[in-house]
C-alpha cells in the first residue's frame, strides 16, 4: 500500500538501466527512492542501482550523499558492503582539493571496517572481497603502503578460507580473479599457480584459468610459461574476451624483450577489436589498444 508511484518509478529505472542509460535511470531510481513508503522492499535493490548509475555517470558527489544517507537503514542488511564500498570508492573520485574529501574517505573506510567485522550481515564472500578492493584503494590512494600490505594480506586470507569452503570446482574458481589480485598486490604471484592450475584441470572448457596464470607467470618473469598458457587460453576464448588476452601475451612478449612480437600481437588485437560486430565492438577498447600499439616504434 501507498507504493504504485515508486513502482512504476523503479519499472522505469529498471528498463532504463537494462539499456545503459545510466543518467536517466539514476533519476528514475531517485524518484522511486522519494516516492516509496518507509517499508518499500526493492529500497536496498534501489539503491545499489543508482550508486552503480551514478558511478557510470561519474557524478562522485551525488553518489557519496546517496551512500551516506542510505548507510543507516541498511547497514544490517545484505546491501551494506555494497553500499559502503560505493561510497568509499566515490570519495576517491572527489577532486583532491574537495575540503569534505579526507574526511569521506575516512567515513565510509569505518563503514567498510564494520561490514567486515560483522560475521553476521547475509553477504557473500565475493562481496566481502569487493570491500576489501576499496580498502586497498583508499590505502594506496593515501600512500599508506604499510596499512596497504596489511589490507591485502586480510583479503587474501578471507579469499582462501572462502575458497577452501566450495562445494565445487566451479564455487572454487570464482575467488580466483580475486586472489590472484591479492598475491600479485602482496608480490607473490607464485600463490596463485597451484590454485590455477587446479582449476584448469577441473575446468577443461574454461580459459579464465589459462588466462590468468599468464598474469601470474608474466609477473614472475616466466615468459615460455606465460606463452604457453596464453596459447590454451586463446584457443578456449572468442568475441571480446580474446583482446585482454592478446593485450596480456603483448606485455609478455614486451617483458622477454621481443618487441616485434609484442607489436605484431597488439597489431592483431586491433583487428579482432574492429572486426567484432555491433553490441560487442568498443570504441574506447579499440582506442586503448591502438595507443598501445603506437608505444611500440614501427618495424625498420
Amino acid at each position: 500500500p501507498g507504493s504504485a508511484a515508486a513502482d512504476r518509478a523503479m519499472a522505469q529505472a529498471e528498463q532504463r538501466y537494462a539499456r545503459e542509460e545510466y543518467r536517466e535511470a539514476a533519476e528514475a531510481y531517485q524518484q522511486a527512492l522519494r516516492a516509496a513508503p518507509r517499508d518499500w522492499p526493492p529500497y536496498g535493490r534501489a539503491v545499489e542501482s543508482l550508486l552503480y548509475a551514478l558511478y557510470e555517470t561519474r557524478d562522485w558527489p551525488r553518489a557519496v550523499r546517496v551512500a551516506d544517507d542510505a548507510w543507516p537503514r541498511l547497514r544490517k542488511t545484505s546491501s551494506a558492503a555494497n553500499v559502503a564500498a560505493s561510497g568509499l570508492n566515490a570519495a576517491l573520485e572527489l577532486p583532491a582539493d574537495s575540503a569534505s574529501r579526507e574526511e569521506r574517505i575516512a567515513l565510509f573506510e569505518e563503514r567498510c571496517r564494520t561490514v567486515l567485522a560483522d560475521r553476521g550481515l547475509p553477504i557473500s564472500g565475493d562481496d566481502r572481497s569487493g570491500v576489501y578492493i576499496a580498502l586497498l584503494d583508499a590505502r594506496k590512494d593515501a600512500r599508506d603502503s604499510t596499512r596497504a600490505h596489511g589490507v591485502a594480506e586480510e583479503w587474501a586470507r578471507l579469499l582462501e578460507a572462502e575458497a577452501d569452503k566450495a562445494a565445487t570446482p566451479d564455487a572454487r574458481a570464482v575467488y580466483d580473479s580475486h586472489r590472484l589480485s591479492a598475491y600479485l598486490e602482496l608480490g607473490e604471484p607464485e600463490r596463485a599457480v597451484p590454485m590455477l592450475v587446479a582449476s584448469e584441470r577441473d575446468l577443461p572448457d574454461d580459459y579464465n584459468p589459462p588466462a590468468r596464470l599468464a598474469v601470474a607467470y608474466k609477473a614472475m618473469g616466466r615468459w615460455e610459461d606465460a606463452l604457453a598458457a596464453s596459447d590454451r587460453a586463446l584457443r578456449k576464448a572468442y568475441g571480446p574476451r580474446r583482446l585482454l588476452l592478446l593485450q596480456t601475451r603483448a606485455e609478455v612478449y614486451a617483458g622477454r624483450g621481443d618487441s616485434t612480437a609484442a607489436r605484431r600481437t597488439l597489431a592483431d588485437a586491433v583487428s579482432e577489436a574492429e572486426a567484432l560486430p555491433p553490441g560487442q565492438r568498443s570504441e574506447s577498447a579499440i582506442a586503448s589498444l591502438k595507443k598501445k600499439l603506437a608505444a611500440f616504434p614501427p618495424p625498420p
